[in-house]
């Protein structure tokens, strides 16, 4: 679905949910930009709308939000469970979204979603924010210019060491979550590894819960393939207790290296190992990042850019539901989804 292009300045947003990533959300907003706050806990919503200023307002309402005519595009911020629902709500008042990863707790919600945003044109783009962290946009150009040959396969890791009582979060409860350690950080690499190598056609894992007190897995284990053999083996932890991400991108010619995520995941740096003709020791070049993370801002400023070339969104509901569908199958032959 590609929606028509837009002549008209930036819209004026809803968010809903005012947590973390909900302020998160806010800071990449231009001033002035947010119109609506929304959030169950009006407090919450309050001191979001404060924190903007330039005439947002708050309400616990989202249909209150969403059919707001101020609204132009909503931002949908909250827990798993509730993303496919407020999701649809925005979808039907015809607003293009920008919803959080992974967008829905199933492949039927996710379809349900798909069918509502070509009903109504509405865009939704998924917020995979990784796509934008610079090493692996950088990783990206690299790939695209053909340096690394033919790709072969993906190797991933993703982990954290939750804290004390992080069993009794949330996340530990599959009705608000979806799932553990698999729909959170593994939904993430998932889809890095299909924005490499393309659709997988041969899903293989598992998932289980090793040490904490909850109902939904602490480490899920991927091993898929695409319909020409590359393959991505993949593994994301909340037992990991150092924070880790490594991403490594082998070709027929190199390999990128990509690994930290800033703050407790350590320095952001792309390795290049680019083989030589007589092989031995690599040429290597090595980039590191170390002013943070801009990847909201980017995101976000390729939402803008969906909605005013009218351009499918892409990480968007497709992308998605392929991530999802992995992740659901595993929990499938797991024993954590019982249908």
């Amino acid at each position: 679905m590609t929606a028509a292009p837009s002549s008209s300045p930036s819209p004026r947003f809803a968010i809903i949910g005012c947590g973390l990533i909900g302020r998160k959300r806010l800071a990449s907003l231009a001033p002035g930009q947010l119109a609506v706050a929304c959030d169950v806990e009006i407090a919450r919503a309050e001191a979001l709308a404060k924190t903007a200023g330039g005439g947002a307002r708050a309400t616990a309402s989202a249909e209150d939000a969403v059919n707001d005519p101020a609204v132009g595009a909503v931002i949908v911020a909250t827990l798993n469970g509730a993303l496919a629902a407020l999701t649809a709500t925005a979808l039907r008042a015809g607003k293009p979204v920008l919803v959080e990863k992974p967008a829905a707790i199933s492949v039927a919600q996710l379809d349900e979603l798909i069918d509502l945003s070509k009903k109504n044109r509405a865009p939704v783009r998924v917020g995979y924010n990784h796509r934008f962290h610079p090493a692996l946009q950088k990783a990206r150009e690299i790939v695209d210019a053909g340096a690394l040959g033919p790709l072969l396969f993906i190797r991933g890791r993703y982990g954290h060491g939750g804290r004390v009582g992080y069993d009794r979060e949330w996340r530990a409860d599959p009705a608000l979550s979806g799932g553990g350690e698999g729909i959170d950080q593994g939904v993430h690499l998932v889809d890095l590894a299909g924005w490499f190598l393309g659709e997988f056609t041969e899903i293989a894992g598992h998932a289980a819960t090793y040490f904490w007190d909850m109902p939904v897995d602490d480490n899920t284990f991927f091993s898929l393939r695409t319909a020409t053999g590359q393959t991505a083996w993949l593994h994301v932890s909340c037992t990991e207790w150092k924070n880790l991400f490594s991403l490594e991108i082998y070709g027929r010619d190199g390999k990128l290296h990509v690994e930290g995520l800033g703050g407790s995941y350590g320095v952001e740096r792309l390795a290049f190992y680019r083989m030589l003709p007589q092989m031995g020791p690599p040429e290597t070049t090595i980039w590191e990042y170390p002013r943070g993370d801009d990847s909201w801002a980017l995101e976000m400023r390729a939402f803008l850019d969906d909605l005013r070339l009218g351009r499918a969104p892409e990480p968007g509901l497709q992308e998605a539901r392929a991530a999802l569908a992995v992740v659901e199958q595993i929990y499938r032959a797991s024993g954590y989804l019982k249908s």
